[in-house]
């Protein structure tokens, strides 16, 4: 069993979630009065961020100051939680124009998108600023009801919207993914499976497969579905790795290892580029083939590292 040598991206949130607080309107209500409270900025999806041209990124939280010089009060926010002492909100910016003219005053800044940067950021920086795009995509998607149409209203720090209509509430949603290794020992030296998908056209990427969970599936029957539908191949043994957090919108990745008896491949060209069994010899020295595997910060390398580090 191939057990995660470290904690994935996203995962190390420093934050107290306080969820029993979120319906408390007068510790709200003080808390986004409070001084000492901090504002996670969000803009089109991108993060408030320094430092990104020189290579050392850190997360830009703004005062309470800087919040209400923005317009806090008519803007979406939302509580995510105490950092030690001091409370933390999401702030989505909104405007269709560039908000930095209106943060001059906090220097070299930027809104980049959290994925270029993660694998640069401390863990607990990058966990804030994936909670506050994640929760804030959510709330840009539900602003009218699912059931009926009608208006739906902030509720519990920002956490539920309501339906000013027939009342439902609308709690967060994560969408659960799984991805996973497959590795097949037929012919002797064990390979890892890895895919080209038709979304990266211009870099020669291979990663994990990955795919969906269905109404009704579990964990396990939707990786032997997922890999059996792209590639044609039949998985044995399903093992759980970790799970990851991956608000780009708004998924949970489930991690796996699955092994499979027979190497033959079908590709679906509707899913797939491309996809190949590779030695450990070929990822460790993969740049010499001319392709690239995937972003540091994401599950599917970690999946892919840790295989590497237990074998030979």
């Amino acid at each position: 069993m191939i057990l995660p040598r470290a904690p994935n991206a996203y995962t190390r949130s420093p934050l107290d979630r306080v969820s029993s607080k979120r319906d408390d309107a007068a510790f709200v209500a003080a808390r986004l009065a409070d001084p000492t409270s901090l504002f996670v900025p969000v803009w089109q999806a991108k993060s408030l961020l320094r430092g990104v041209a020189a290579g050392a990124p850190e997360a830009v939280l703004l005062t309470l100051e800087a919040a209400v010089a923005l317009g806090v009060e008519t803007l979406p926010h939302a509580l995510l939680g105490l950092w030690g002492d001091r409370a933390v909100f999401a702030l989505d910016l909104l405007t269709e124009t560039d908000p930095l003219p209106a943060l001059a005053g906090f220097g070299d800044v930027s809104f980049t998108d959290l994925r270029q940067v993660a694998g640069l950021l401390p863990p607990a920086e990058a966990s804030v600023l994936a909670h506050a795009r994640g929760l804030m995509h959510w709330r840009t998607r539900h602003r009218f009801c699912g059931a009926c149409g009608a208006v739906c209203e902030p509720r519990s720090a920002g956490n539920v919207m309501v339906c000013t209509g027939c009342g439902a509430q609308h709690f967060p949603r994560t969408d659960p993914a799984v991805i996973m290794l497959v590795t097949c020992r037929a012919g002797g030296e064990e390979r890892g499976l890895l895919a080209h998908s038709h979304r990266f056209p211009l870099v020669k990427m291979y990663s994990t497969l990955a795919g969906f969970v269905e109404p009704g599936e579990s964990l396990e029957e939707a990786v032997a579905r997922e890999v059996y539908e792209e590639v044609g191949v039949r998985v044995r043994d399903v093992r759980y790795h970790s799970s990851q957090p991956w608000p780009f919108p708004s998924s949970i990745m489930l991690g796996f290892y699955a092994e499979a008896d027979d190497p033959t491949l079908t590709v679906d060209p509707e899913e797939l580029k491309d996809a190949q069994w590779f030695t450990r010899a070929q990822m460790r020295d993969f740049e010499s083939l001319g392709l690239r595997l995937p972003r540091v910060d994401s599950i599917a390398r970690r999946l892919i590292e840790d295989w590497l580090e237990a074998g030979p």
